[in-house]
């Protein structure tokens, strides 16, 4: 049976939703795959902004649309990968990102690109954005037995 949570989060601006991604990557571990859904300007990239900022990354974190991938070095590595630009699921699959990024953390910005050759467990979060002006609402869905403890964890947040 696979463990399944999750927890819905609303934001409103760039500024709360760069501290929700501050304020989750501090749960994040060497391994974790992080899947980012939503529309463009949703804010996937300000949530990884975040994110590099729990892991102390070093360099500043941007949206990869026209590399792929970047690796931001930091107490642990923060590889951004974006796949907006890939049409089917071969191509995802031949960049081979969970090997590449098994050091680090692997945030991947428009997963549904190759979500069937992605791994089963991972943190899912989908950013809808809402009626209200600049609000979000981010669901996250921690799949997976590896994410257990940081599904604890998310529970007390809510």
């Amino acid at each position: 049976m696979t463990l399944e949570r999750q927890i819905i989060f609303k934001t409103k601006g760039v500024k709360q939703t760069r501290s929700l991604g501050r304020k989750l990557g501090k749960l994040f571990q060497k391994g974790y795959v992080i899947l980012l859904n939503g529309d463009l300007g949703a804010g996937k990239t300000a949530f990884t902004q975040g994110i590099g900022e729990a892991l102390k990354v070093e360099s500043q974190v941007n949206s990869p649309t026209f590399v792929l991938m970047s690796v931001h070095e930091g107490i642990i590595p923060l590889y951004h990968a974006d796949l907006y630009r890939l049409t089917n699921a071969t191509d995802v699959e031949d960049l081979d990102l969970v090997a590449q990024s098994s050091e680090g953390v692997l945030v991947i910005e428009w997963p549904e690109r190759g979500i069937e050759v992605l791994p089963k467990d991972h943190v899912f979060l989908d950013f809808k954005t809402l009626e209200i002006e600049d609000e979000r609402s981010i669901t996250v869905t921690v799949v997976g037995e590896k994410y257990g403890e940081m599904a604890k964890r998310l529970e007390s947040y809510g």
